[in-house]
C-alpha cells in the first residue's frame, strides 16, 4: 500500500524561479509531476495511513502483528525511532518489535531482505514494513537540481510467515566513499564541509557523481541478481529500478539488456520519492496484475550513502495493493 499528499505540484511553479531551465531539466529527469506535504505532516503520517488501510484490507488485527520496520531519511525525531512513534499511533501490542533504519534510494530491498529474514527466522511471523521519504522538506528550493526532481510519498508493505512461499534472493552492498556526494551536512552531531553557497540544512546532490556511481554499479547489480537467483531476464515479468531519473533508468536497462517494456517508469507522475520508489511502482503501476496473477520480479535499488540493493521475488494476487491520496 502506498500513500501520497494530495498536493500535486507541475513544473509550471518553477518557471518563475529557474527560467527556460527548468525544460532542461525535465527532459534530463523525466519529471513533470509530483506530489508534497505540507508543513505539518511527515513521513510517518503517510505511512500510518498506509498502514491502517493496508490492516483493514487483509483484516489483520492489531494483536496479530510481531513487529514494524521504519526505513526513512526523513523520521519523526532524531529520537525517538519512529517505528514506535508508529506502533503505539497504531495501536499495536506492546511488546512487538520496532526499529527504525536510516537509508533512503535503496531502503526497499534491504527492508523486504530484513523482514523476511526476521519471518524467515521466527522472530515474527507477521511483519508491517513501513518505508517512504517526505524530501520536499529537506531540498534546497533555490537548487534546480534537487527542487524539480524530488517528490514525497509513503508505503507499507506485509509480510507474514508462508511456509510454501517461494524462494526469494537479495543482493546489498555499500561504498561509503561516496558519502558526501548526497547529503545533508549539517543537523545532527558533525558538521560537514562546506559545499560553496549550499544551505548546510538542506539536501546536496553531485549529480555528475551520482550518475558515474550509478553507471558503474548497477549493471553489475542486475547481473549478480540473476546469477544468485539462477535466472535470465526473461524468467521475470518486470524489473523495477529506483526512480532516480528517467534517461538514466533507460540507459541502465539498456546496457543490461532489458526489454523496455518490462521496466516500468512513474517518475513523470511522482518525481524521485527516494525509498518509496519501487513500492510506489509496485502499488500504483502493476496493482492491477498483482491482484489477479503472480509476478516473478527483480528491484534495484541504488544511491545514497553509497548503497545498492536488489530482490528477486515472486509475489502475486495480493488481496491489497493499491495508491491511496491522503
Amino acid at each position: 500500500m502506498a500513500c501520497v499528499p494530495p498536493h500535486r505540484v507541475g513544473n509550471d511553479v518553477f518557471v518563475e524561479r529557474f527560467g527556460e531551465s527548468v525544460a532542461e531539466v525535465t527532459k534530463m529527469t523525466g519529471v513533470a509531476h509530483r506530489h508534497w506535504v505540507d508543513a505539518n505532516t511527515t513521513t510517518s503520517d503517510l505511512c500510518a495511513e498506509a498502514a491502517t488501510r493496508l490492516m483493514a484490507g487483509l483484516d489483520w488485527s492489531t494483536d496479530s502483528i510481531d513487529a514494524i520496520l521504519f526505513i526513512s531519511q526523513t523520521p519523526d525525531y532524531r529520537l525517538p525511532a519512529t517505528a514506535a512513534v508508529l506502533q503505539a499511533r497504531l495501536e499495536l501490542r506492546p511488546g512487538i518489535i520496532a526499529f527504525d533504519v536510516n537509508l533512503g534510494c535503496s531502503a526497499y530491498p534491504y527492508g523486504l531482505w530484513l523482514a523476511m529474514t526476521m519471518v524467515a527466522t521466527g522472530a515474527a511471523r507477521r511483519v508491517l514494513l513501513a518505508v517512504g521519504d517526505t524530501s520536499s522538506r529537506v531540498v534546497d528550493p533555490s537548487d534546480r537540481s534537487t527542487a524539480l526532481l524530488f517528490g514525497d510519498a509513503g508505503s507499507v508493505t506485509a509480510i507474514e510467515y508462508d511456509p510454501l512461499a517461494p524462494v526469494a534472493s537479495f543482493v546489498l552492498g555499500s561504498d561509503g566513499r561516496g558519502a558526501q556526494n548526497l547529503i545533508i551536512p549539517q543537523g545532527a552531531f558533525r558538521d560537514g564541509a562546506a559545499r560553496g553557497d549550499h544551505d548546510q540544512t538542506r539536501l546536496f546532490m553531485d549529480g555528475g557523481e551520482i550518475f558515474t556511481f550509478t553507471l558503474k554499479a548497477v549493471p553489475p547489480l542486475v547481473a549478480d541478481t540473476f546469477r544468485l537467483a539462477e535466472a535470465s531476464a526473461d524468467d521475470y515479468d518486470a524489473f523495477l529500478f529506483h526512480q532516480a531519473n528517467a534517461f538514466m533508468i533507460k540507459h541502465l536497462a539498456k546496457k543490461s539488456k532489458l526489454p523496455t517494456d518490462k521496466v516500468p517508469i512513474n517518475i513523470d507522475r511522482y518525481g524521485n520519492t527516494s525509498s518509496a520508489t519501487i513500492p510506489l511502482l509496485i502499488a500504483d503501476d502493476l496493482s492491477e496484475r498483482l491482484r489477479s496473477s503472480t509476478m516473478r520480479l527483480a528491484m534495484f535499488g541504488f544511491g545514497v550513502g553509497y548503497s545498492w540493493a536488489s530482490a528477486s521475488i515472486t509475489i502475486g494476487r495480493l488481496a491489497c495493493v493499491e495508491t491511496i491520496t491522503s
